[in-house]
C-alpha cells in the first residue's frame, strides 16, 4: 500500500512514517522551495544556548554551595553545644556522651578568641582556635592540608606546649614560615583585682594550613586547648563543644538526641542557625537565578513560532493538496507540530551536551582563560574560594530538559493548529 492510499484511506498511524518524513521536509527545505532553514537554524542556536546556559550557571551555582558549605562545615563544625556544661570536669563528660550519639563523628571542646599577631613584616588581628591535639588531627579539612610543617608534636610539653599552626594566607603577611617565632597579643589575659589584662607570648610556628579560602587562611589560628585556656583567661571552661556529625542536612534533627546527651544545662545550635542569613540569601539567589534562565529558555523558545508561522504560509499550497488527498486536520497539525518540535528537541540536546562539557572541564577552561588574558577570573579574596567550582545535579538538569522541550511544544502548537485549519479550497482558489 502506497503513502498516498494510506492518506486516503485514513488508516495512517498518528506520527506516522509519511508525516514524520514531510516534518523533516519542511525543516530542511531551503530558501527558493518555500523553506525557512534560517530562522530554524536561529531557534535552534538561541535554545542551545539558553539551555547550555541555565545548565551551567546552576551547575556553578549548586559547586559553589556545595563547596562553601563543605569547607565552612568542615572548618567550623555541625552542631555547638554551649551553656554551664562546658565548665570543669562536666565539659569532658558531656562531649564523651554526645560522641556515643549515632550519626555523631566528633566533640571537640574549643575556644575561639581574637588576638593581635605580630610578625617580622606585619602586625594584623587573628583569630585563635584552642582546641585539642586528637580534635585537631581529626579535622580533616585543615590536617589533610597542611603545606608546611607537621602537626606532629602539636599540644605536646607544659599546657598544650608553645606551638601554634597558622593558616598560609596569615603567615605569608606576617613574614613567618615553619620554625620561626610569631607573637600573639590577648586582649583579655589572666584576671586581676582591676579586670582582665592584656597578655603577651611568643609561640612557634609548627604548620601552615591552607583551605582554599581566604577567610580562612589569612585569619585563624590553631592552638593546644590548653594554651588556649590559660593564655585567655579561661582556665577549666571552653567556649563550646563543636559537634560534627556524618551528614550536616540532618544536623537539625540530631539537635535533640544531642542536647539530652550533654545534660540539661546545655544549650544546643546547629549550623544552620548560626549562619542563617548567609544560606538563606545564597538559596534566594539560586531561586532567582533560576526563575530568570528558564524565562530565557522560554524566550528562545518562542523564536520557534515566527519560523513555523513562516513555513505554513509558504506551505499553504502543500497542505491543501495533502487535504484534498484526504489528510486530516490532525495529521496537519501532527506534521507542523513536529516540524517544530524537532527544533526544540534537537536545541535542548545540544544545550544539554554543551552545559555537561562546559561544567566537566570548566577547571581546564578557567586555567585557558587566566592564561590567554593575564588575570585571574576567580579570585579567592572576593569569591572565598580559588576556582569555579561546579556540581551538575541531574535532577535539576531534568528539570531544565523538561521545562525546554515543554516550552518548545507549547510554542508549536498556535502555528500547526492554524495550518490544521486551513481551508483548501480557500487556499488553491488562486494557485
Amino acid at each position: 500500500m502506497s503513502q498516498a492510499d494510506a492518506v486516503i484511506g485514513g488508516r495512517a498511524p498518528p506520527f506516522g512514517l509519511w508525516e514524520r518524513m514531510l516534518a523533516g521536509r519542511y525543516l530542511r527545505a531551503r530558501k527558493h522551495q518555500g523553506g525557512v532553514a534560517l530562522i530554524s537554524i536561529i531557534s535552534f542556536v538561541g535554545i542551545l544556548l539558553a539551555v547550555g546556559t541555565l545548565i551551567i550557571v546552576m551547575s556553578v551555582m549548586n559547586g559553589f554551595r556545595t563547596e562553601l558549605l563543605g569547607r565552612i562545615l568542615g572548618f567550623q563544625g555541625h552542631v555547638f553545644v554551649t551553656g554551664g556544661v562546658l565548665d570543669g570536669a562536666e565539659r569532658d563528660r558531656a562531649a564523651a556522651r554526645i560522641l556515643k550519639v549515632p550519626g555523631v563523628t566528633q566533640a571537640a571542646p574549643i575556644i575561639e578568641a581574637q588576638a593581635i599577631a605580630i610578625g617580622p613584616s606585619q602586625v594584623t588581628g587573628a583569630l585563635v582556635r584552642g582546641i585539642g591535639p586528637r580534635d585537631l588531627a581529626g579535622t580533616t579539612l585543615v590536617a589533610r592540608n597542611i603545606t608546611h610543617g607537621t602537626l606532629k608534636g602539636f599540644g605536646d610539653g607544659e599546657y598544650g606546649g608553645n606551638g601554634v599552626v597558622l593558616g598560609e594566607r596569615l603567615a605569608q603577611q606576617l613574614g613567618v614560615r615553619v620554625g620561626e617565632t610569631v607573637t600573639l597579643i590577648s586582649p583579655s589575659g589572666a584576671s586581676t583585682a582591676f579586670g582582665g589584662t592584656p597578655l603577651q607570648k611568643t609561640y612557634t610556628v609548627s604548620a601552615t594550613f591552607t583551605v582554599g579560602m581566604s577567610q580562612y587562611d589569612q585569619a585563624y589560628i590553631y592552638m593546644p586547648l590548653s594554651q588556649a585556656q590559660l593564655f585567655f583567661g579561661r582556665e577549666h571552661t571552653a567556649d563550646a563543644i563543636e559537634v560534627r556529625v556524618k551528614d550536616p542536612d540532618h544536623a537539625a534533627r540530631m539537635k535533640g538526641a544531642i542536647n539530652k546527651a550533654a545534660g540539661p544545662a546545655a544549650i544546643v545550635g546547629d549550623w544552620t542557625q548560626r549562619d542563617a542569613s548567609f544560606w538563606d540569601a545564597l538559596k534566594v539567589e539560586r531561586s532567582v537565578m533560576r526563575l530568570i534562565l528558564m524565562l530565557l529558555v522560554a524566550i528562545a523558545a518562542m523564536n520557534i513560532i515566527s519560523g513555523l508561522v513562516m513555513l505554513v504560509k509558504n506551505k499553504g499550497r502543500d497542505i491543501a493538496i495533502l487535504r484534498t488527498m484526504g489528510a486530516g486536520q490532525g495529521s496537519i497539525l501532527r506534521i507542523f507540530f513536529m516540524a517544530g518540535a524537532a527544533v526544540g528537541a534537537l536545541g535542548t540536546a545540544a544545550g544539554l551536551t554543551l552545559g555537561v562539557l562546559f561544567c566537566t572541564y570548566i577547571g581546564p577552561i578557567q586555567d585557558a582563560v587566566e592564561y590567554l588574558t593575564g588575570q585571574s577570573v576567580f579570585s579567592s579574596d572576593v569569591y572565598y574560594l580559588s576556582h569555579v567550582p561546579a556540581k551538575v545535579d541531574w535532577a535539576e538538569v531534568s528539570l531544565i530538559i523538561a521545562w525546554a522541550l515543554g516550552m518548545s511544544f507549547v510554542a508549536t502548537l498556535p502555528p500547526a493548529w492554524r495550518a490544521s485549519r486551513i481551508d483548501p479550497v480557500e487556499a488553491l482558489r488562486y494557485e
